[in-house]
């Protein structure tokens, strides 16, 4: 997998005109969504040379063959060969499926990612995953593709609302709890309406491509960043047909407070590690009523990528600023973790 080259800047039109300047490509395609091509896509229109603008649905729940059906067609229909571009600006959900998209037609074309929220910037854009939901599984289908390239502004931000901010802010406390205890404590000691995001985005990225570079394929050390997405992607994808359907980094910060008492009750982490974790997360996320019955939750982790055969496998801190990969859990230990959960809201 070609190592994509990954740019963070202030301005978005020049970032774009600077990425763009001396490239030919028979096509230019914009992929927006029904929220990016309103708020981001005004700002880096100016400086994009002729171009076919094409719009799909916000939201999880149109992350699914349909949507990309739809995106397909487009292209097609635009006549898009192998020497076009697509432009993705968006989320993390438009960036998978946008990719996959890109990935897929006429066995891949070349796709740039201006990820315009956090979780994108520092999570969803950098590594190559990409993919879409299968009935009640997240991202159960896709491919491994690096981007030609990652353009990454914080103005985007300014554009989101803050349920938003708060989502991608969990990939971030997730990056600080598997590799820097010093930054962890600086995070910890600060809301997020006072963080340095620009400095936790560099700081997310060059972790992340560091961990990347070692094994793109995720057979070793990239799981440790699944740390919370076991318990969190069953969770999401529980509530993702709900009238109160989770973001992605509400359920992963539910995941992480669950998967970090499985730590400590496996001796990995200490119990004031675990307090820090939960009382941290639980300061930023509001609470989340979990079913009486957790069966259904227990068996959709049991599809989960990272399993092998019926062993579910885990990625847990070890220690905070360290992780460990493949912990096999058993449905108890899950079941007692989610308990944990309930019984620590405020």
């Amino acid at each position: 997998m070609q190592k994509s080259q990954i740019s963070i800047q202030q301005d978005p039109g020049e970032m774009i005109r600077s990425f763009l300047s001396g490239r030919q490509f028979s096509s230019l395609g914009v992929l927006t969504d029904s929220n990016t091509i309103n708020y981001c896509y005004p700002l880096i229109k100016e400086v994009l040379p002729a171009h076919h603008l094409m719009e799909i649905p916000a939201g999880e729940e149109h992350k699914n063959l349909a949507t990309c059906e739809r995106v397909w067609e487009q292209l097609t229909q635009y006549q898009f060969d192998r020497h076009s571009l697509l432009v993705i600006l968006g989320g993390g959900v438009l960036g998978d499926l946008g990719g996959f998209c890109a990935a897929t037609y006429k066995r891949g074309i070349e796709f740039l990612l201006v990820p315009t929220t956090l979780l994108a910037q520092v999570d969803a854009s950098v590594g190559g995953k990409l993919g879409i939901d299968f009935h009640q599984y997240k991202n159960h289908i896709g491919v491994f593709c690096e981007p030609i390239a990652t353009l990454i502004c914080s103005k985007f931000l300014a554009t989101l609302p803050t349920r938003e901010l708060r989502s991608g802010f969990a990939e971030v406390i997730k990056h600080c709890i598997i590799s820097d205890k010093k930054m962890w404590n600086e995070l910890k000691s600060k809301s997020l309406e006072n963080q340095d995001l620009t400095e936790l985005i560099s700081h997310s990225v060059a972790f992340k491509q560091q961990v990347i570079e070692k094994d793109p394929r995720e057979k070793g050390l990239r799981k440790i960043l699944n740390f919370g997405h076991t318990v969190g992607h069953a969770i999401e994808s529980y509530f993702l047909t709900s009238a109160n359907r989770l973001f992605h980094g509400e359920a992963i910060g539910i995941g992480m407070i669950a998967e970090a008492f499985i730590a400590k009750n496996k001796n990995l982490i200490t119990e004031d590690e675990l307090h820090q974790i939960t009382t941290y997360l639980n300061q930023i996320y509001p609470k989340v009523m979990l079913p009486e019955s957790l069966t259904e939750i227990i068996v959709l982790m049991q599809q989960d990528k990272k399993n092998k055969g019926s062993k579910i496998l885990m990625a847990l801190p070890e220690g905070i600023g360290q992780a460990r990969w493949d912990v096999e859990v058993n449905p108890a230990e899950i079941e007692e973790s989610l308990k944990y959960y309930q019984s620590n809201q405020t």
